[in-house]
């Protein structure tokens, strides 16, 4: 199928267990149907100098409609002063797959 009716929301946190409680609250409230949770390294921009260090990323798989309120959880709930929320819109994917995001993000 293709379409624009889905995102990837995507944000960072320095600790794997904060990020895992961060996935867990946005799919209990419905506002991803799943969230990845993995490790990465960053290398990143901050007050004056280049930074880096691990973090472990969150790709959350949701509606597009829910772009924005999936963004402001993300913020509340994020102990960064400036958290990573970039959403990517899904282009291409299965009929299955995306019928499960909608069914498991509506209320």
């Amino acid at each position: 199928m293709t379409t624009s009716d889905f995102l990837v929301v995507t944000t960072t946190h320095d600790d794997e267990t904060k990020a895992r409680e961060l996935a867990a609250k946005a799919v209990g409230e419905r506002l991803a149907a799943c969230a990845q949770v993995y490790p990465i390294s960053s290398v990143y921009w901050w007050e004056g100098k280049v930074e880096s260090g691990q973090e472990w990323r969150v790709d959350f798989k949701t509606r597009a409609d829910l772009g924005g309120r999936l963004a402001e959880f993300i913020g509340e709930h994020h102990s960064y002063d400036v958290p990573e929320v970039i959403g990517v819109p899904v282009t291409v994917g299965a009929d299955g797959y995306l019928d499960w995001i909608r069914a498991e993000t509506t209320r």
